[in-house]
């Protein structure tokens, strides 16, 4: 068995349609047994269960996944925000013919009830009227078990982001411990990571050629249970993972073109520009070009599996958590992955390697599906705030090579960029201003992960294939990178050329770093798609916690500034940064956080709205908190240790530095200071951070413990 099958083999659409084909497309999926009368079905093919409110529209995954089978002619039913606490809301439908898709929502389910300080949120975005509570910890869990305990012998499949990134075994910041894989404790029969289109579709096509699920261990992006120390085949080999780490930063990758005795020699992806860039090419990530390892020249890479650390030692082991965690995102680039295993008591996890990029006539497929744009009638006139945030914007890529430590968007997405063409783009924009209600001519936001990462690529796919790099833009803008923002730059006019619309927003997170490459752009971005203030994100101000972030110096940050004010000035437009900034991240001290607050006065900033870190399963500074290693580097009992903030006193100082204009945190802010040896910076100067004088009624007195280092 092959379980890294020719990517070329079947595109997303060229499946013949299932037979129920015949009933045609629905207007929303259903979500009960008198709209599956309406529509002549006797059974659903296919039940989505889902944490969130069902909108059918792109931005939502359960309606995204549902349309694109419904498009290969399964009928698909949908069981939003069931009561976890029976299992009566899932026979609702009844059994499906084929399998329960699980998903907890467009969200992992812990990040959408807690906060970073794990208190409980008032609210849900996913929810009708913003109420919360609707679902559970854990909702994947929870959800899988109830469809089993509804319908015994049915196949389940877990999947979206939730899933995606508990994967294998994970830190749980919420229990502040390492839990095991979902899978096991899910018991679902499959698990579909990352980007779901390729898996699900020809999953629902096999099953219903009445292949049994146990038998389908050949799709990528798939996780599933297994016997210890299975393999697929004979020809299969096990690596432990001791044996293909690499000491030192990744930022260097084989040379595909060596054809002698050197291939093991390594090119260096610089950070200097080059001295000419071509355009990508939309459909380049149809074929993927395989390349052997050279640390491991006599083995076939397509079929090995690279065994982790057991769920048991990295439970008890903080260092060889950080090692797995390094091999994991080691093994992530699609072109190169080999498939991994991890034990659970006496079974296995086996992930086979990462679904291979959709091309952009597939990426376009997905979003051609006829969505109503809006939430199912069954909430009649009760808002749904997700849904109101992103109902005028158009997703136009997906994935990000920027590799932040603290993000989760390559984990789930990729790093390969997946752009949609510009007729697509310009086709759903039309689709909101014809049928959304409420559309004024304003779109919200032309962007995705990122804002400006669309159509950006590798300049060779081959060179793309074998990198083993986490991030073609950290330290430096690898000179193999393409970035060159003409296509965007088209896209943009042609969007507010179209007719009936007035102007058109950039709102996602901007690479401020990738943009000064090409001032054009921003001069394109300043002048027409701002709208009098940008948000940007350079999540700090010092190297140690930069460099931990994997995130660029402000040196960049500068260089956009400038362009940012001489542009707005030459446009006659009074505009305005925005920068966004992290506390409490690994590998930042109080110093740094008072480095950053005497920034933030010195530029005038007072911020309204600050991120502390969350540490989120399987993220490389989840990682870094949890085990006070640096997985960016070999990891060791004797390497680096990283300077880690948990206590919810100092979490709240270093939350408490990027909000020093707030009275409440000035009693906190004298004590550190003054701890600190900084009792200088307590006065009413331009050069001092916070006053002696605390006015009445604010700032009840909080102590705090003197900080000890935590390496």
């Amino acid at each position: 068995m092959n379980t890294t099958s020719n990517p070329a083999s079947r595109t997303l659409f060229s499946y013949r349609k299932y037979w129920a084909s015949r009933f045609g497309t629905a207007p929303f999926l259903p979500m009960s047994r008198t709209e599956m009368d309406q529509l002549g079905w006797d059974s659903c093919d296919v039940i989505i269960v889902t944490g969130d409110a069902y909108i059918d529209h792109p931005s939502f995954g359960m309606a995204l996944v549902g349309r694109l089978l419904e498009a290969q002619g399964f009928r698909v039913g949908i069981i939003s925000q069931p009561d976890w606490r029976s299992a009566k809301d899932f026979r609702v439908l009844g059994k499906p013919n084929l399998f329960f898709g699980v998903t907890a929502g467009n969200m992992d389910s812990m990040v959408n009830r807690y906060t970073a300080d794990r208190k409980p949120r008032s609210d849900d975005a996913y929810t009708p009227n913003g109420e919360a509570n609707r679902r559970p910890d854990h909702a994947v869990v929870v959800y899988a078990q109830r469809c089993r305990e509804a319908f015994p012998g049915s196949n389940v499949v877990i999947g979206s982001i939730e899933a995606s990134l508990r994967r294998i075994a994970h830190y749980d910041y919420w229990s502040d411990k390492v839990r095991r894989s979902v899978l096991p404790d899910s018991k679902a029969d499959l698990l579909i990571f990352g980007s779901a289109e390729r898996a699900i579709v020809e999953l629902a096509h096999r099953l219903a050629a009445g292949e049994p699920i146990v038998a389908i261990r050949d799709l990528r992006g798939t996780a599933f249970m297994v016997p210890r120390g299975w393999l697929p085949g004979d020809d299969w080999a096990e690596i432990d993972s001791s044996q293909v780490d690499t000491s030192g930063l990744l930022v260097r990758h084989p040379d595909p073109y060596a054809m002698t005795p050197e291939m093991g020699k390594e090119i260096a992806c610089a950070s200097r520009p080059a001295p000419s860039e071509t355009r990508a090419r939309s459909d380049r990530t149809q074929v993927i070009h395989f390349q052997s390892h050279p640390r491991m020249p006599k083995l076939d890479r397509m079929r090995s599996a690279i065994r982790l650390p057991s769920y048991e030692t990295v439970a008890a082991d903080p260092v060889l958590y950080a090692h797995a965690s390094r091999i994991f995102h080691v093994e992530s680039n699609p072109g190169n992955a080999r498939a991994l295993v991890q034990a659970h008591g006496e079974r296995d996890v086996w992930l086979n390697p990462p679904p291979i990029p959709l091309s952009t006539p597939e990426m376009d497929g997905v979003f051609a599906s006829p969505f109503q744009r809006r939430p199912h009638p069954s909430y009649g006139d009760a808002k749904i705030p997700a849904f109101e945030m992103i109902r005028f914007s158009v997703n136009i890529m997906r994935g990000c090579f920027g590799g932040c430590t603290f993000c989760s968007i390559t984990e789930h997405e990729g790093r390969i960029i997946q752009s949609r063409s510009e007729q697509s783009i310009l086709h759903e924009i039309e689709e909101i201003r014809d049928k959304t209600p409420g559309f004024t001519g304003m779109i919200s936001d032309l962007g995705g992960p990122t804002a400006n990462m669309y159509r950006l690529a590798c300049k060779d796919p081959k060179i793309e294939s074998a990198c083993r790099r986490l991030s073609c833009v950290y330290p430096g803008i690898c000179e193999n990178l393409g970035t060159d923002h003409t296509p965007l730059l088209q896209l943009y006019r042609k969007a507010r050329a179209l007719p009936g619309v007035k102007k058109v927003l950039i709102s996602s997170g901007l690479r401020y770093d990738l943009a000064v490459r090409d001032p054009q752009y921003v001069k394109e971005l300043v002048s027409h798609h701002v709208g009098g203030y940008l948000k940007i994100a350079p999540e700090h101000t010092e190297d140690g916690p930069l460099a931990h972030m994997m995130k660029p110096g402000m040196s960049s940050y500068e260089q956009f500034r400038i362009l940012f004010e001489k542009f707005s000035k030459e446009a006659g437009k009074e505009q305005y940064l925005i920068p966004y900034f992290i506390a409490a991240h690994p590998g930042t001290t109080d110093q740094d956080m008072l480095n950053l607050a005497l920034w933030l006065k010195r530029h005038h900033f007072r911020l309204d709205q600050v991120q502390t870190f969350l540490p989120t399963p399987l993220a490389m500074a989840t990682a870094m908190y949890h085990s006070r290693k640096n997985p960016l580097k070999k990891v060791g009992r004797d390497s680096e240790a990283v300077e880690t903030v948990r206590g919810t006193r100092q979490r709240r100082l270093h939350k408490a530095f990027l909000r020093y204009h707030d009275p409440e945190n000035w009693p906190l802010l004298r004590e550190a200071l003054k701890q600190m040896g900084r009792s200088d910076l307590i006065g009413n100067g331009r050069k001092q951070l916070i006053p002696f004088i605390q006015p009445p009624g604010t700032g009840a007195r909080r102590t705090i413990r003197k900080v000890m280092p935590t390496g």
